[in-house]
Order: structure tokens, then C-alpha cells, then sequence
């Protein structure tokens, strides 16, 4: 081995023939680098598939994002569109002016009721709301002033009312508690013997309240006070409070409520006709009802309060002796239909003036037993005493001249006698 050939060995180096190569020298402790290189470049690193992971998490979260900002957004119109609901149901923003009849048939003492009942007719659409918000305007409020006392019940009073939406929450819940539509007020007298349509008819031309809500409540509302709680509607009788409107002077607000006009009428009549009154009924053995009756029917034969006990007498006579003289035999119950109820029907009345006229006819042919079912008038408190007291004597017939002087008589023959002398024009 010459020289080179012993410093190739030393240094590691195999000789290698490289005839017919290309003359490549391939080293023997590179080769697994190139190999790993190639396998490198191949197959993905465990780095560079990690760094697609968050790639996917990160479009979830934009999905994620996008769906809370439209549930966001559409929640926040919900609340809108009720919160604009709410305001609209207490300051009426958009409400419209058609009324609607509202028909309490008896006391309500809460507010939710009161509110379930707007909201039954359309009034409201956001019962709830309204609710909590009347209750904290009632909570700062307090008792209200109306109509000459205080309401520290906040009591919603049965009756007709007309409401529109325009009103407001609260507008509609002080109608209801009987609150007067304006402050301007009037004063109107209602003289003894005032019918209902009367006194209905003088309401309504002085702008008090509505003739039809008047009608309702005199027909259909049930009232506490003792004189008429027991009142109720009958086909025979025109209008069921016919008696019990007291005649008298009284206040009213314009624009103020059916129910809060007719109770005026029936406080006053209550607190007039006392205890000592309601005995002395009971001694007769009639009912209040029955010398209201009475009374009415004096009311409207006398024609001065001098001339009452002795009507009075007449008629109590006739009824203690209904063998003999089984009808009443006066003019005024039949006149109350023709002059008073029958102009006053209209077409879509129940009943015509013919049918009432079977129960209030008490003379001639008629078959009307004693009293007829209802007043004819709303009389006086004269009238009332002259029912409850009258004079005693044996008279059964009385009549009136031109000049308004009253004739008695005991008996038929009688009567005809005085009539020839003293009004020969009456036919009897």
C-alpha cells in the first residue's frame, strides 16, 4: 500500500469505483438527512395541522355571533312594539274616538278587574302593564274628590258607560269610578210628578249625559240603596226606577256618568223617606213599593197639596174594599201611557203602548186589579206622607171641576149627582 492509499484509509474514506458513474460522491453519514428531508416535504408536521383547528373553531364563533346579535335584535323589537303598546294603552297616543258600551252590572273594588274588563271590550291590549300601572298611580294618588265625596275605595260603579280608547287608561278607569268628563257643572230642577222620560229628556238637552246610557242604567243597573235593591225589570213595567228619581235640585257635570247621575236621584230619595216612613208602610201592610205607588198616583190627581189625604183616603178605601171596588178607578194611571210612555217609545221598543195600557188602565172596562205594577210619576215628599197618612173618612169617589175644586162622594149615586151640579162635561 503506497502513500495515498494509506492516507485514503485513515481517513475514513472508502474507496469506491467510479467508473462509469457520473462521478457522484455520496457520504454515508448525509444520506439519512436527505431521506428525512423527503419525508419531511411529504407528510404534514403535527404543527401545521394544528394551526387548521382554530381555523373551523373560529368561523363557529362567527356563526355564533351573527345568531346572538339577530336574537339580540329581535328580542329588542318585541320590546319595543309592547313597550310602544303599553304607552299607547295609557296616554293614547294613536287611540281612536269609537265608543264603546261598557256594561258593569254590578261593583268592582279592584283594579284588576277593573282593567280585565277594559281589556274584555278592546280598550286595552296590554292588560298586565295597565294593571301594574294603575296600581302605582293609585299607590301616589290616594282618595279622590268626585262628585261631592271622597272615593278612598277607589269602588268602579255599576252602570252603562261609554268609553272610547282617545280616553287613556286612566280617563277610562275615573269613568268608571263615576269622575265627571269636564269640571263645568249645572244645575237643573226636577219639579214633583217628573216621569222618567221627563227627567231623562231634561238630562240629556242640558249635555249632563247620554239619553240611551240614562235609559240602560234606570232599566238594568242594581243599586244598593234599600229603596230599590229589590227592584228588578218587569215586561209589564216601562221603566223600572219610575217613582224613585226624588224630585229635587241638584248638580250635575257635564259629560258625567248615567250611573253617577241616576245615584244622585236614589241617595236623595233614600236618605229623604226614613225609618219612621218605612214602619209605617209596614202598620198599613203595603210594602214601600206599594206607597210610592200611591203616592204617585196622588201626586198626579191633587191639585194641591191640601187635596192629598183626602185622595189619599179615597184610594186607601177602595183598596181595603177590593170585593166592591175592585178597580182604582182613576184617570191618571191610563194618561201615564198615553201622554208619558207611549210618545217616548220608539221601533225597537219591546212592548207598544197597547200592552202597557192593560196593565195601568184602572177605569171602565179595565182588568187591572188595584194598584197598577209601577209609579206613574216621581212624587214628592208631601205626597208620600199624604200615602202614608191619610184623612180618614168614607169617601170612594172624588172628581175636580175646570177650576180645580176636588168633589167627594160616598156612593155612585152621589158622585153622579155632584158631577151634573157641579161639572155636567165629565162623562162618567
Amino acid at each position: 500500500m503506497d502513500k495515498n492509499e494509506l492516507e485514503n484509509t485513515q481517513g475514513g474514506i472508502n474507496p469506491v469505483d467510479t467508473a462509469g458513474s457520473s462521478q457522484d460522491v455520496y457520504f454515508t453519514n448525509v444520506e439519512p438527512q436527505v431521506q428525512r428531508l423527503h419525508t419531511e416535504s411529504s407528510t404534514p408536521s403535527a404543527s401545521a395541522t394544528k394551526k387548521r383547528v382554530p381555523s373551523k373553531k373560529k368561523n363557529q364563533g362567527i356563526k355564533e355571533t351573527y345568531i346572538f346579535f339577530i336574537v339580540v335584535i329581535i328580542v329588542s323589537m318585541v320590546l319595543s312594539i309592547y313597550a310602544v303598546l303599553c304607552l299607547n294603552d295609557v296616554l293614547a297616543i294613536t287611540k281612536n274616538n269609537s265608543t264603546v258600551t261598557v256594561n258593569v252590572e254590578e261593583n268592582i273594588d279592584n283594579i284588576d278587574d277593573a282593567v280585565d274588563l277594559l281589556s274584555d271590550n278592546g280598550l286595552i291590549k296590554c292588560k298586565n302593564f295597565c294593571k301594574l300601572f294603575a296600581k302605582f298611580r293609585e299607590s301616589q294618588v290616594g282618595p279622590q274628590y268626585r262628585n261631592g265625596y271622597y272615593n278612598e275605595e277607589f269602588t268602579y260603579e255599576a252602570g252603562v258607560y261609554y268609553l272610547t280608547g282617545k280616553m287613556g287608561l286612566e280617563g277610562m278607569l275615573q269613568t268608571l269610578q263615576g269622575d265627571s268628563a269636564t269640571a263645568e257643572t249645572v244645575t237643573l230642577t226636577f219639579p214633583e210628578g217628573y216621569t222618567v222620560p221627563d227627567i231623562v229628556d231634561k238630562l240629556s238637552e242640558n249635555e249632563v249625559c247620554d239619553k240611551a246610557a240614562l235609559l240602560s242604567v234606570i232599566q238594568s243597573t242594581e243599586f244598593s240603596y234599600s229603596l230599590v235593591s229589590n227592584l228588578t225589570s218587569k215586561e209589564e213595567v216601562p221603566y223600572r226606577l219610575e217613582g224613585y228619581l226624588f224630585p229635587d235640585t241638584y248638580d250635575f257635570y257635564i259629560g258625567e256618568s248615567a250611573s253617577s247621575v241616576v245615584r244622585k236621584f236614589l241617595s236623595n230619595g233614600d236618605t229623604k223617606i226614613t225609618e219612621k216612613y218605612r214602619k209605617r208602610a209596614e202598620e198599613l201592610g203595603y210594602s214601600m213599593n206599594d206607597i210610592i205607588i200611591i203616592a204617585s198616583i196622588i201626586q198626579c190627581e191633587a191639585g194641591t197639596e191640601e187635596q192629598m189625604k183626602t185622595i189619599s183616603s179615597v184610594i186607601h178605601n177602595r183598596l181595603s174594599d177590593q170585593a166592591n171596588f175592585p178597580l182604582l178607578g182613576v184617570d191618571s194611571t191610563a194618561d201615564y201611557i198615553t201622554n208619558e210612555v207611549g210618545p217616548s217609545l220608539s221601533s225597537t221598543s219591546a212592548h207598544t203602548a197597547d200592552y202597557y195600557m192593560n196593565f195601568y188602565n184602572t177605569t171602565g172596562s179595565a182588568t187591572q186589579v188595584g194598584l197598577p205594577p209601577s209609579p206613574i210619576c216621581n212624587p214628592g215628599i208631601a205626597a208620600i206622607k199624604a200615602a202614608l197618612y191619610p184623612e180618614n173618612t168614607d169617601y170612594y169617589y172624588f172628581f175636580h171641576d175646570t177650576k180645580g175644586n176636588m168633589y167627594t162622594a160616598k156612593t155612585y149615586s152621589e158622585f153622579k149627582d155632584k158631577i151634573n151640579t157641579y161639572a155636567p162635561y165629565l162623562y162618567y
